[in-house]
């Protein structure tokens, strides 16, 4: 059995290292049933189900007909700019509240980009922002700032 596909390879592994290890955090808490549903009901599957995921692309990585490619190097600049970005999204939040912080992070992270435009970026920071306000603060009611508090 030859790995054809290095990087389908990986991100196989990674799916499944990732949804085992949320699965396993998952049955901390409590299960409940379907039909009414604990806290580690729902993170627990989605656990199991991204682990499957990985395991059918890291075995379609090893079949004969995938395509053969190789893993090159990381972009350590571009990780370092999406890493930051979370970093200062999660630093600023409390102060800045969700609609600059989330700016702040839109911005950092298309940093990231070979292909960076401030018009597409503008236009990513608007949709995005629209869609957390209604998600988070209307729909769900969580309890953070929307906008800083002087």
């Amino acid at each position: 059995m030859k790995i054809r596909n290095q990087k389908d390879f990986m991100s196989g592994l990674m799916f499944i290292a990732i949804g085992a290890f949320f699965s396993i955090l998952a049955r901390s808490y409590q299960m409940g049933t379907p039909a009414k549903m604990g806290s580690g009901y729902f993170p627990f599957w989605l656990g199991i189900v991204l682990a499957l995921l990985g395991l059918a692309v890291l075995l379609g990585s090893l079949k004969s007909s995938a395509e053969e490619s190789g893993i090159g190097k990381w972009d350590w600049k571009s990780v370092t700019w999406v890493t930051c970005s979370v970093l200062i999204f999660a630093i600023a939040l409390p102060y800045a509240g969700l609609i600059l912080s989330l700016v702040v992070l839109i911005f950092v992270s298309a940093m990231a980009s070979h292909e960076f435009h401030w018009k597409g970026t503008l236009v990513s920071a608007v949709i995005l922002n629209v869609i957390a306000y209604f998600a988070f603060v209307w729909g769900l009611k969580l309890q953070f700032p929307v906008w800083p508090s002087f």
